[in-house]
């Protein structure tokens, strides 16, 4: 699989750990910056992630950033993306299992290197249960995505 990774400032320290877990579980990582640990504008990382994740060059996303939220916030801007922020592995399980998200948000400052690796591995080892309930309350949301951008 093709995954999207970008980080800001914040979880730059992230990034290079959080990469070699993914491509060590079989996986291709498109960098999406930042390349170093000068202060920028997560939206710009978050949004990165997200258009990849939309526009196919990426099969999911991860994006960290100092709490998670202001990325999550950004990425579920954009349509079709259902962006979760996941502060450990029960709520990385259910990301997958019951909204299906494509984008995983972590907070840097919020969990430790060894916590955001668990989240990181369970998220990507888990796959959309497709249970018809979880599908209905998806396509809620597809619903109200859809009005949204007329």
């Amino acid at each position: 699989m093709i995954i999207a990774l970008g980080v800001d400032h914040a979880a730059f320290s992230y990034k290079d750990p959080i990469r070699t877990l993914v491509e060590g579980l079989g996986h291709t990582v498109i960098d999406l910056g930042t390349h170093n640990a000068d202060s920028v504008d997560y939206p710009v990382y978050a949004l990165k992630v997200a258009h990849a994740v939309r526009d196919g060059h990426a099969e999911q996303g991860i994006f960290l950033c100092g709490t998670g939220i202001g990325g999550s916030i950004a990425a579920n801007k954009v349509h079709g993306i259902r962006a979760a922020l996941c502060h450990e592995s029960y709520t990385a399980r259910m990301a997958r299992t019951h909204n299906n998200a494509n984008v995983l948000c972590i907070g840097a400052r919020v969990v430790g290197m060894s916590v955001a690796e668990e989240i990181v591995t369970t998220w990507l080892t888990t796959s959309w249960g497709d249970d018809p309930r979880h599908a209905r309350r998806l396509a809620l949301i597809a619903d109200e995505e859809a009005v949204s951008t007329r």
